[in-house]
């Protein structure tokens, strides 16, 4: 994208881009778990010309929930920072997250002011239909925007939701306008799950700018469990999610309530102390007028590093050195105050890329010799089936599991890329 030399046609790569990854989700209307303050998840991936792309995030407000991250792609010169400020809603026999947070991606080669050329972006909101009686039913609504000030372009492109009495599941529109003449150069139409069309609106001519039917997701990568340290997302959360794997709900609930709980305890003490909390990762953004963050104060937070070396190389060396992405990589102590910090277990064998959530034993580790958070007993994570299982966790192949008050074997099968 960054490559592109016409300014229009590098917009409408990041149009494409943004449309690209919204049928990337799990089968299904799932609950979240609400992540804890000062929650962090870094991953990266590896792309098809040797290079890699780098995210680290934070949960920086628990009131309001706010999530704050960050990617670059160095070798690239992409660079995104990001909020997520999702507030919810009930109406009626739906529930809604309505997505309030902000994107900024930069193309760092491109542009006159500091940072880059800018491109702002904002989300859809989410609705989750039928959840007291009918089909339960996954809907992106309402308007999202795309904005870059230096070239003055705009797009607004509408998530359609389905009519009670008729419509389509999954249906966008949305044109590509000039802001500083008015005139609409392009039209957008199609489906967001499916194939989206481009319409020149000045001759007419349409073009297929993304078909989401046939596109395949890259999975991120992410550390193993026993390197990571106990604030990080899959080892905080790992408890809890076996229990969810084995439908255990007692469990699962209770493993829960231990992670939530302790965060309360840790608040109450900050508040007995007189101290307030700070995140780890990120730094409040520096906005304003002649601020060099000005126009970037929905962010709220950001980055709190300098990422500018020479070379990609000099920019992934200061990336790396924030906080443990790629494998191997020791976390830096402590984590967090001493006051919420645990021993964290130490590295073992690195683990082959999969697309579970965890690590159940796919690459037959040796087991961990501390506990993760809320655990008495080390976990093994080797694949030994616990109790009512009649199966292996192996990525790509069914549980069964049996019912222990009706003697039914139930079957469950992961969804693909998660």
């Amino acid at each position: 994208m960054p490559e592109i030399e016409d300014p229009i046609q590098r917009f409408v790569s990041v149009v494409k881009f943004y449309l690209s990854g919204w049928h990337i989700k799990p089968p299904g209307v799932k609950k979240p778990l609400n992540p804890i303050l000062g929650e962090t998840f870094t991953c990266y991936w590896d792309y098809p010309d040797h290079t890699r792309g780098y995210y680290i995030s934070e949960q920086t407000s628990h009131h309001p929930p706010k999530s704050s991250y960050f990617f670059m792609a160095p070798e690239h010169n992409i660079r995104i920072d990001g909020a997520l400020k999702p507030r919810s809603r009930f109406l009626g026999n739906s529930a809604a997250s309505l997505m309030e947070g902000v994107g900024v991606l930069r193309f760092m080669n491109r542009g006159q002011t500091r940072g880059g050329e800018r491109y702002f972006l904002t989300q859809p909101n989410m609705y989750a239909r039928g959840i007291l009686f009918g089909k339960m039913k996954y809907e992106l609504g309402d308007h999202s925007f795309i904005k870059c000030p230096e070239n003055g372009l705009t797009a607004d492109i509408e998530f359609k939701t389905k009519g009670y009495f008729g419509g389509t599941y999954n249906v966008i529109g949305g044109n590509i306008k000039n802001e500083k003449t008015g005139e609409t150069l392009f039209e957008i139409s199609g489906m967001w799950s499916g194939e989206m069309v481009l319409k020149d609106a000045r001759t007419g001519h349409k073009e297929v700018l993304f078909d989401a039917s046939h596109a395949k997701h890259t999975p991120p990568i992410v550390r193993p469990i026993e390197e990571q340290d106990e604030r990080e997302s899959q080892r905080l959360w790992l408890p809890t999610v076996i229990a969810i794997k084995e439908s255990n709900h007692t469990a699962a609930t209770e493993e829960k309530s231990k992670v939530e709980d302790r965060q309360r305890d840790e608040t109450a003490k900050r508040a007995e102390q007189g101290i307030e909390w700070q995140p780890k990762l990120f730094r409040p953004v520096n906005g304003g007028p002649g601020g060099p963050e000005e126009g970037e104060e929905a962010l709220d937070w950001i980055l709190n590093a300098n990422i500018d070396g020479a070379t990609p190389e000099e920019k992934i060396e200061q990336i790396v050195a924030l906080a443990p992405i790629l494998r191997g990589q020791e976390a830096s102590r402590p984590q967090q105050s001493e006051e919420t910090s645990q021993p964290r277990s130490q590295p073992q064998q690195q683990t082959a890329g999969h697309d579970d959530l965890i690590d159940f034993g796919q690459s037959n580790l040796a087991p961990i010799t501390s506990a993760p958070v809320g655990q008495t007993d080390p976990i093994q994570f080797q694949p030994n089936a616990s109790p009512g299982m009649q199966a292996s966790l192996q990525p790509g192949q069914p549980i069964k599991r049996l019912d222990t008050k009706t003697n039914d074997l139930d079957e469950f099968v992961d969804a693909p890329g998660y």
